[in-house]
């Protein structure tokens, strides 16, 4: 059995040890915020945070998380970074927008004011097939206004 810690609620799993937690995540606790896009680590889309840090979810094992909170955009629906990307129209297929202000919020807990060329950096392992990166920069530039 696996305890995990996910958005503050603590749920005890029977898993087998290879199984991806983006998988536990949307499969076996109906958190389908967290996207599965290339499975290999490569895109962003299925970043959570393991207490507060940016984590790509399909290639961390559950069993690898331990006593550490888990974090999902689901935990994150008060952010005012959600509604800093909407009121910029940060997303167009919105696929990778979960990942995106997941990534985004750790950067903001850490720097509250960063500058571009910060946001690019922090962002650089969230891929937008759409090309908003923009209007994602923008809303993470003006998070708080």
């Amino acid at each position: 059995m696996l305890e995990l810690t996910i958005n503050g609620g603590v749920h005890t799993l029977d898993l087998p040890v290879d199984r991806p937690l983006a998988y536990v995540l949307r499969e076996d606790l109906g958190l389908t915020g967290t996207k599965i896009a290339c499975g290999e680590g490569h895109c962003g889309a299925c970043t959570v945070l393991l207490d507060g840090i940016p984590t790509l979810s399909c290639i961390t094992l559950a069993h690898t998380v331990g006593e550490r909170e888990v974090t999902t955009i689901e935990g994150l629906r008060e952010h005012p970074l959600v509604d800093a990307f909407v009121r910029t129209d940060a997303l167009q297929c919105g696929f990778c927008t979960p990942g995106q202000i997941v990534s985004a919020s750790a950067l903001v807990a850490a720097n509250p004011s960063p500058t571009r060329d910060e946001v690019r950096h922090a962002m650089a392992g969230n891929l937008c097939r759409c090309g908003a990166y923009p209007k994602i920069e923008e809303a993470i530039l003006t998070w708080r206004d």
